[in-house]
C-alpha cells in the first residue's frame, strides 16, 4: 500500500495514534520556527555574483554558425 492515498491515510492514522492527535501541527510548527530567511534572500549582490559564475559555465559548448 505504500505510495497510495489509502496507504498515506493509514500512515497518518498510525502517526496520530503513536504520537498524539497534534502530531502534524507540532512538526509543522517546528519547521516554521526553524525557517530563517537567509542565503540569497538576505544578500542580492551575492546572488548576482553566483548567477554570473553559473552563466559562464556553459554546458552546451560554443555556438556554431550556420548558413541560413
Amino acid at each position: 500500500m505504500s505510495g497510495t492515498k489509502a496507504g498515506g491515510l493509514k500512515a497518518a492514522q498510525t502517526n496520530r495514534e503513536k504520537y498524539g492527535k497534534e502530531f502534524y501541527s507540532q512538526i509543522g510548527r517546528k519547521g516554521g520556527q526553524n525557517g530563517h530567511t537567509g542565503g540569497f534572500a538576505a544578500n542580492p549582490a551575492l546572488a548576482r555574483i553566483a548567477g554570473a559564475k553559473g552563466g559562464r559555465i556553459s554546458r552546451r559548448g560554443p555556438a556554431k554558425k550556420t548558413d541560413a
